[in-house]
């Protein structure tokens, strides 16, 4: 009885030592990998120092060059804003407290 004990916490050293090796190995071998970016990525760094000398139209998503660009930021500030109708206007805010209502009251249907 005693010897097949013994075989048994043999067997049992030899497995843990083989699992813990294996694990060890794997995780060894596949940090490497996983911690690096892939090399064709940008790093961030050299990203934040790009100066970006194109851009896109804030009215029709045209491409623009960065002068264009900022002669639109100034053509768009210095425009006054359109006056409405004072109907349009009375619509747009029986819409807003319809939508909040409607919100508050989902049951309600009008």
């Amino acid at each position: 009885m005693g010897t097949r004990k013994a075989r048994k916490v043999i067997l049992f050293f030899v497995l843990i030592v083989m699992t813990g090796t294996l694990v060890g190995l794997n995780n060894h071998l596949g940090a490497s990998v996983m911690a690096l970016p892939p090399p064709e990525d940008t790093p961030e760094e050299i990203l934040r120092t790009e100066i970006i000398t194109e851009a896109r139209s804030p009215i029709d998503g045209k491409p623009l060059t960065a002068a264009e660009y900022a002669e639109l930021q100034a053509q768009i500030q210095t425009r006054p804003t359109p006056n409405l109708a004072p109907q349009i206007r009375q619509n747009i805010f029986l819409l807003r407290i319809r939508k909040t209502l409607l919100q508050l009251f989902p049951f309600l249907k009008f």
